[in-house]
């Protein structure tokens, strides 16, 4: 009865029975404009009861549409309501819902507009009320109080429209009120534009770089290296001191050899050049990375498996045999074969994980919410996302081994070296390269890993919408993995969770040309055709340059303030001292976070002040009620070890498992024990607890997964201020002016005051609405007296800020 109430538009009368509301529940009034609480007088019970909405004209307040250049509207709907909160009540905002060809907007009148502190995050290119049509991942209709899933021509349209985001947001609209024309119109149009098979060319990424060809912007050059110029390779090779054994090259220059490898890369110095040739460019040994200690981690893609002769299944068997013989030259060179497409995971793997798993984030409602709260265990640990992502740390910490402790170079294998090999070889260097763990070399071992690497985002992400079944999402899998040890090492790194939350989010958005190409060739490519139809050719912006998207203030929430930099000694300083950071920029909180062993900060920053009332907690126990075969701390996957009994002897391969296991222990027992250095060698946790789920970003739009005044963001608030506090103390002892220190300067103002924080900081300010039905003051009088309501326990009453 409640949802039928709340539904009615301005001006309509609602009848019910008296008897309806003595046999159902107290029912509360939302507070919307268009809702008069006065009751008239009640006559007996078998009379009807009939509640009139305010006389005065509600008018919508006009909300101006923000086109981008290069942006189209193609079809809106007027009196859209928009649910605040989708619980009994059915709260929410009418508006208009419009759909361009870069996004789906709601445009409300919205009384609660954001303060100063909360608009410093605020993204420039997406609203908070704004979808792209790459984030929309499914659309459903409500038919009868029946969800169904939308697709095609639509026969019925359905009276409610809900869409589920690929950053995990659910939006409700009810179209009971707009004009049937705009209804058939907006329903068609979205389902159109988010489900229809696409064309490359027909991106929107092209209709706003054609646009905004005078809009400048910073160039990211001057920071990440784009590692499109066979001068970044080389600048790479010299700083990891890889430039006596590997050269880079340029025979690719233009993509004559392969198109799916950049255009220069870098290879052994022994392999003849004319061998990068043959077999377009598979089964070639590709550089990655050099360790300290000279050894190098590699990768290779397979050659191709197809019905071919005898004589050319014996060329490349000798092909194979010369490139192995080139790079393993024992005692002086020995490489260890790592072949990820077997004896790891599969992309189906991840694909299912991952589809389990985001549906414990994708609420629609708050009882949805509390119902599968009892099952939180169970179905987080049916999902497998948190084992994958043990796998894959476990896998990372295994080479790393091979690269630290065993002196071996190791060459990775996969089919196209363009997945998990861009995972497990990006996980690594964040291990090993204390340079990977800051910003700039963090994104640009994403632009050499990943974008150079040939990463088919385009495919991966679907953005096209040509196929569900190459929809994987690896790179998502990769920051998952860099979040854990974020989470464990926070001093290790110079950037924050929320900046890989919203590099995750920057997947979706059609105006950076980062994540919308399957490999370098693609896009310049079409760079080259878009010269022949114009005078200039375009100018696609990188996710780089976040000044695109946030203002100078939200950019400072990219960077950790709590980060320990390189330290930078003078010759006769003790090498003990090397935790000590400088006073400069970023890192003058350094020296004094330091001095805390790292088990004491990883306990503190993961532990918040306050709890929440759900059960949900972010990681499986220990002790699991029951025991999976393919669980296990440091066990082989079953499934694999059954395979390889089928085809070898038990003693030999138990013994290299043993071997393995005995090494691999050893070696995280042995790192585990010491103090950690921030700038040298960085392993995680990978026991059961220590795999956490990514709270900040998976459960940001759910208000009742809100810990206000707690979590991380409150203790790290702490944190700055007890070390704002012993500065001030250090300044009074080293009598120096009060000024120098701009101590309030660089800590972001919005980590001011952890009273008002919530554990999902900052997503979690854009969630003003109260998570409980509001019980207006005509409803008091229902309760009873204020003893007779504090005995109440199961209901619940919003008394807004008091």
């Amino acid at each position: 009865m409640r949802a039928w109430l709340w539904d009615r538009p301005p001006h309509t009368p609602v009848l019910f029975k008296i008897s309806d509301l003595l046999a159902g529940p107290i029912f509360a009034f939302p507070e919307v404009p268009w809702v008069d609480h006065t009751f008239e007088k009640m006559g007996t019970l078998n009379m009807n009861l009939e509640i009139h909405t305010n006389e005065k004209e509600v008018t919508e307040k006009e909300v101006t549409l923000h086109l981008l250049p290069g942006e189209q509207l193609l079809c809106e709907a007027s009196t859209v309501l928009k649910y605040v909160q989708e619980d009994s009540c059915q709260r929410g905002i009418y508006g208009k819902l419009v759909c361009t060809d870069f996004k789906i907007a709601f445009l409300g009148d919205d009384d609660s507009a954001l303060d100063n502190d909360e608009t410093q995050f605020k993204n420039k290119v997406i609203g908070e009320n704004d979808i792209t049509l790459h984030c929309v991942d499914q659309i459903y209709g409500v038919f009868d109080e029946k969800k169904k899933t939308l697709f095609g021509q639509l026969k019925k349209y359905p009276e409610k429209l809900i869409i589920h985001c690929k950053d995990l947001r659910v939006f409700h609209f009810c179209l009971r009120y707009t004009k049937e024309e705009e209804v058939k119109r907006i329903v068609s149009g979205i389902i159109h534009h988010t489900q229809a098979p696409k064309l490359l060319k027909r991106l929107f990424l092209f209709s706003y770089a054609a646009a905004a060809q005078n809009h400048a912007a910073t160039d990211p050059r001057n920071h990440t290296v784009m590692f499109d110029t066979l001068k970044d390779w080389c600048w790479e090779l010299e700083r990891t001191k890889g430039s006596v054994k590997y050269k880079a090259v340029s025979v690719n220059e233009g993509y004559k050899v392969c198109e799916r490898l950049p255009a220069y890369f870098v290879v052994p110095t022994p392999l003849p050049e004319e061998d990068l040739s043959r077999f377009q460019g598979h089964g070639i040994p590709l550089w990655c990375w050099s360790c300290h200690n000279g050894c190098a981690l590699l990768k290779m893609s397979a050659l191709p498996k197809k019905e071919q002769d005898d004589g050319l299944s014996q060329m490349q068997k000798s092909f194979l045999d010369g490139i192995y013989k080139t790079i393993h030259r024992p005692p002086y060179e020995i490489v260890k074969t790592e072949d990820l497409s077997s004896n790891f995971l599969s992309l189906q793997d991840i694909q299912t994980a991952y589809s389990k798993f985001k549906q414990l984030f994708l609420i629609d409602n708050s009882t949805e919410f509390w119902d599968t709260d009892i099952k939180w265990f169970s179905l987080l640990e049916s999902s497998s996302w948190l084992d994958i992502i043990r796998r894959c740390l476990k896998k990372a910490i295994e080479i790393t081994e091979c690269l630290e402790a065993q002196n071996v170079n190791v060459l990775l294998l996969e089919e196209n070296a363009s997945d998990l090999c861009c995972l497990v070889s990006s996980l690594v260097q964040v291990m090993m390269d204390p340079h990977c763990r800051t910003r700039i070399g963090f994104q640009s071992l994403v632009q050499k890993e990943w974008i150079m690497g040939g990463h088919s985002f385009l495919d991966r992400c679907n953005h096209l919408r040509q196929s569900d079944k190459e929809e994987v999402p690896v790179f998502l899998l990769f920051l998952d993995c860099v979040w854990q040890l974020v989470h464990q090492h926070p001093p290790a790194f110079d950037f924050t969770e929320t900046y890989l939350t919203v590099l995750s989010d920057s997947l979706y958005i059609p105006i950076f040309s980062t994540f919308f190409f399957n490999s370098p060739h693609q896009k310049d490519n079409v760079g080259r055709e878009s010269q022949d139809t114009q005078s200039k050719p375009l100018n696609l912006l990188t996710v780089w340059d976040w000044s695109v998207q946030f203002e100078p203030k939200a950019q400072m929430l990219l960077k950790n303030p709590l980060y320990v930099e390189k330290p930078k000694l003078d010759k006769g300083q003790r090498k003990g001292m090397r935790f000590k950071g400088p006073q400069g920029q970023g890192g003058r909180f350094s020296s004094w976070f330091s001095l805390f062993p790292a088990s004491w900060t990883r306990t503190a920053l993961s532990s918040g002040t306050a709890w929440p009332e759900h059960q949900r907690q972010l990681s499986l126990p220990l002790t699991q009620s029951k025991s999976s075969p393919k669980r296990g701390f440091f066990r082989e996957e079953t499934d694999h070890l059954i395979k390889n009994l089928l085809g070898k002897r038990i003693s030999k391969l138990i013994n290299s498992s043993d071997e393995l296991h005995d090494n691999f222990r050893e070696f995280y027992d042995s790192w585990h024990s010491k103090p950690t250095d921030y700038h040298g060698l960085l392993l995680p946790h990978i026991e059961g607890p220590e795999i956490k789920v990514w709270a900040q970003r998976y459960l940001r739009w759910i208000p009742e997964a809100q810990i206000l005044g707690g979590g991380r963001a409150a203790t790290v608030s702490k944190l700055l201020e007890m070390m704002e506090e012993v500065e001030r103390l250090q300044e009074k002892i080293d009598a120096r002016p009060h000024g120098q220190g701009a101590l309030l300067a660089e800590a972001p103002l919005l980590l001011r005051g952890s009273a008002r924080l919530s554990a999902l900081f900052p997503f979690a300010l854009l969630q003003r609405h109260p998570s409980k039905p509001v019980l207006p003051t005509s409803g008091w009088k229902a309760l009873g007296d204020e003893e007779d309501l504090a005995k109440r326990e199961d209901e619940f009453v919003d008394l807004g800020d008091v």
